[in-house]
């Protein structure tokens, strides 16, 4: 098995035995369900850096990054550091996150959040809407492109924006009217190697529709202005942030460099 197969094996029972928890009315009646979601796209197509902040604890490649870091915290300092977005990993045992840190973090912050997981169910995008997000991930290597398509409908009925991660050409045809942005991870997630090429590989066979993001491995300004004249106007980025002992510090001197240039 990949760590993609066994990463889809563990989220198949952790949402199983989620629904037997909370159920999709308990779900609904939240007081964050009814909020208005915020647009990521016209954020970033708004936004002179298009830096979506990642709050990480952990990844299966490299274990604990920042298992102590607090989601109430780091996400407020990057909004103040200028982040367009956040992204928010949800899913505990390969990532060290917890379900509660998008609502933590949506106390703070006023900016778009992406949810990030492993979206295998309707159950999740409910859940995301009623924790705060604003934006759900489709992976395309864990889903079907009829499995796209449908969950992103479902995602656009609860007024959530849908960001779907490919990571090769043939991935290309995941691509649907419902999705809103396509995402190019650098980091293969069979083998988790990673190579900023793939973006500028794929960047012309993305449809000019979808807005167009970097997500991975990305680690300085010149990485990133160049991506953005390929084409690109988000880019994810986590690690580069979540392994220093002030995330949001790095943040704010990683923008002013890209300002600078």
């Amino acid at each position: 098995m990949t760590i993609l197969d066994k990463i889809i094996a563990e989220k198949q029972h952790e949402v199983s035995a989620r629904k037997q928890e909370v159920s999709i009315h308990q779900l609904e009646k939240s007081s964050t369900f009814s909020r208005q979601t915020i647009s990521l796209k016209k954020a970033l197509q708004q936004s002179n850096t298009g830096i979506i902040a990642e709050f990480k604890r952990k990844s299966p490649s490299k274990g604990w990054i920042a298992e102590h870091a607090q989601a109430n915290v780091i996400p407020f300092g990057y909004q103040q550091a200028g982040a367009t977005g956040l992204s928010i990993l949800t899913d505990y045992p390969f990532f060290g996150g917890q379900t509660k840190d998008i609502l933590d973090a949506r106390e703070q912050v006023t900016i778009p959040i992406l949810r990030k997981d492993f979206m295998i169910d309707e159950y999740q995008l409910i859940e995301a809407k009623a924790m705060g997000a604003d934006v759900i991930l489709l992976i395309a290597a864990a889903l079907s492109p009829k499995q796209v398509l449908t969950l992103a409908k479902i995602a656009h009925s609860l007024s959530l924006e849908v960001l779907l991660e490919i990571h090769n050409e043939q991935e290309l045809a995941h691509i649907c009217e419902e999705v809103d942005m396509v995402g190019v991870n650098n980091r293969n997630l069979k083998d988790f190697i990673v190579d900023i090429q793939y973006s500028f590989d794929l960047v012309d066979k993305i449809p000019n529709e979808c807005l167009k993001i970097s997500e991975s491995g990305l680690q300085n300004p010149t990485d990133v202005m160049h991506l953005r004249k390929a084409g690109y106007q988000g880019f994810l980025m986590g690690e580069t942030f979540m392994k220093t002992a002030h995330p949001e510090k790095a943040l704010a001197a990683f923008i002013q460099q890209l300002r600078v240039n």
